[in-house]
């Protein structure tokens, strides 16, 4: 497991703890969840833009403008 040190304006840092704790989280583990959210959207962007190159581009453009009006966080 790495470390990683990241520098945030005092604001941003107050809010995410502030979401962290309203949610019963460490800043760590909220950090982690967070992080894997957008690898999961970068990895989906990814493959369909993959599938798109080799098929039908508009298709796969539409699906990937489908999945940006979903809102990652329905109940936030």
């Amino acid at each position: 497991m790495s470390t990683l040190t990241i520098r945030l304006p005092d604001d941003t840092a107050a809010r995410l703890k502030a979401l962290a704790h309203s949610r019963g989280q460490s800043m760590n583990k909220l950090i982690e969840e967070l992080s894997a959210q957008a690898l999961a959207a970068w990895d989906t962007e990814n493959h369909f833009r993959a599938l798109a190159a080799t098929g039908d581009v508009r298709q796969a453009l539409a699906i990937l403008d489908r999945l940006d009006a979903v809102d990652p966080y329905p109940n936030a």
